[in-house]
């Protein structure tokens, strides 16, 4: 299979989404692959690298699109990159389509073969490949809202973890999947007082057996919600349901019952925000103020720390990815139920019921498309 490797063009995305190790796995394999010219200079992975790997460097965005059979990304296609997908074109990569009508009704035109990294699910409900840059943003949150808790920055002007004789901060955390539970983490390796709500008991009950002393565990519902807000410097949407748009926890009249200065950092951005108030923010801008509380929502946050989060995204996704180009993506679907579910659009058609809900689309059995 020819694989192509482009640049990614998102603002201050410095991501890449194979390492020289990767495309040396792809070459030793039997496959071609083109990347686009410092494709992984922001990752820290010069053109040499990747030549030295097996790789032919294409100069230009539009010549790895025109040759490759199947688009290994980061993150989804802008507008720009709309019209350089090929009709049948594999693309694998981060999508969020319930997010973003706009990509999904381009990816539809196209008629793309669309593999959703963020909905590649396992038998156990786990996400693969979400899971990687879930832990990085996770333990990002904290530190990002430390940041802008500092009053320059039109914080609270509070530590988050205090000095002795001087309360820490409080941190709320809504939801203990994988970005809750490492944003948990370190924010009591900080020493502040957290809190994590979930709506599942037995991940409460999970959460509760791990965690240090510092971390206070809490059922998730509206009352307990608009209890915590008014008391945290600190709020964390760390909610998630693959494929679809995130539930708003925090609506926009509860801004009112937060103190002055309080911070919200929405990891949930992508999945359309699980705080009514946050839309997509980039590193460059990366916050904005509504009522005096700072709303952090920078949709790529591991795109800040790109080195870590391109090692960490290939050792998930290559193993798929070399499944793909070795068997077809048919054939692979077909034997990976995993790998079947990362199908979102094909040939034209809405294949995954989160994306066809988002949108009131029409949803076409998975099954017929792989027939």
């Amino acid at each position: 299979m020819i694989i192509g490797l482009p640049k990614e063009i998102k603002n201050n995305e410095n991501r890449v989404a194979l390492t020289p190790g990767g495309v040396a796995e792809f070459v030793k394999n039997g496959h071609t692959v083109y990347v686009q010219a410092t494709a992984g200079v922001g990752s820290g992975f010069s053109d040499e690298e990747y030549a030295t790997a097996g790789a032919t460097i294409l100069p230009t965005i539009e010549e790895v699109y025109s040759i490759a059979e199947m688009i290994v990304k980061v993150k989804e296609p802008i507008e720009q990159e709309y019209n350089l997908i090929k009709e049948g074109q594999l693309l694998f990569t981060y999508f969020h389509f319930a997010s973003y009508e706009p990509l999904t009704r381009a990816m539809i035109e196209r008629k793309a073969t669309c593999l959703a990294y963020e909905t590649v699910e396992l038998k156990d409900r786990s996400l693969p490949l979400l899971i990687p840059m879930s832990e990085v943003a996770g333990r990002m949150a904290p530190q990002e809202g430390a940041k802008y808790l500092e009053k320059p920055l039109k914080g609270r002007g509070i530590l988050l973890g205090g000095v002795p004789g001087v309360k820490p901060a409080n941190v709320l955390i809504l939801g203990g999947g994988i970005v809750g539970t490492q944003a948990a983490k370190i924010a009591a390796g900080f020493g502040a007082n957290v809190t994590i709500m979930d709506i599942s008991l037995k991940r409460l009950r999970e959460l509760d057996d791990i965690m240090p002393a510092n971390v206070t565990t809490m059922m998730s519902n509206h009352y307990n919600i608009k209890e915590a807000i008014k008391t945290s410097d600190l709020i964390i949407g760390a909610v998630l349901i693959p494929g679809a748009k995130a539930p708003h926890l925090i609506t926009r009249d509860m801004l009112k019952d937060m103190r002055p200065g309080t911070v919200l950092v929405d990891v949930a951005v992508d999945q359309g925000g699980c705080i009514e108030t946050c839309k997509p923010t980039t590193h460059e801008n990366p916050t904005f103020i509504i009522d005096d509380v700072v709303h952090y929502c920078v949709a790529n946050m591991p795109g800040a720390v790109p080195y870590t989060s391109t090692l960490a995204l290939t050792n998930a996704t290559l193993p798929y990815a070399l499944l793909l180009a070795n068997k077809g993506w048919k054939q692979a679907c077909l034997e990976r139920d995993e790998l079947k579910l990362g199908l979102n659009v094909v040939d034209g058609k809405v294949v995954y019921p989160g994306v066809a809900q988002a949108f009131n689309l029409e949803l076409t059995d998975v099954a017929e498309v792989l027939a």
